[in-house]
């Protein structure tokens, strides 16, 4: 697979945070990016591993990056109110609930 059209192709995530925190500090990247692992006694070696492990919150961190950089954009992703880490809720059936309290509800 070719990364020819990806800017961030080569980029450690390791230096692409280091790059944010020179440009921003960490008080100014928690307000941008507010995640408590740079709010809350930041570290390099923290922000790392809870990036790697949450992809919504490494979605953002890049594009703060590419912005930064003045380098090309990804197109928005439709958000459907879930991430794909995450388990697809079970869908509920649609079936008429029985008439237990109609007398109570009048039907």
């Amino acid at each position: 697979m070719t990364q020819a059209n990806n800017p961030l192709h080569g980029i450690k995530l390791e230096d692409l945070l280091t790059d944010l925190v020179d440009h921003y500090g960490w008080e100014e990247l928690g307000s941008r990016i507010d995640i408590r692992c740079f709010n809350h006694d930041p570290s390099i070696k923290s922000s790392l591993k809870f990036l790697r492990k949450t992809q919504w919150a490494r979605d953002k961190v890049e594009y703060l990056y590419l912005k930064m950089n003045n380098l090309p954009l990804p197109a928005p992703k439709a958000y459907d109110g879930e991430y794909k880490d995450k388990a697809p809720k079970p869908q509920k059936s649609k079936q008429p609930l029985p008439e237990i309290n109609a007398k109570i509800w009048g039907k």
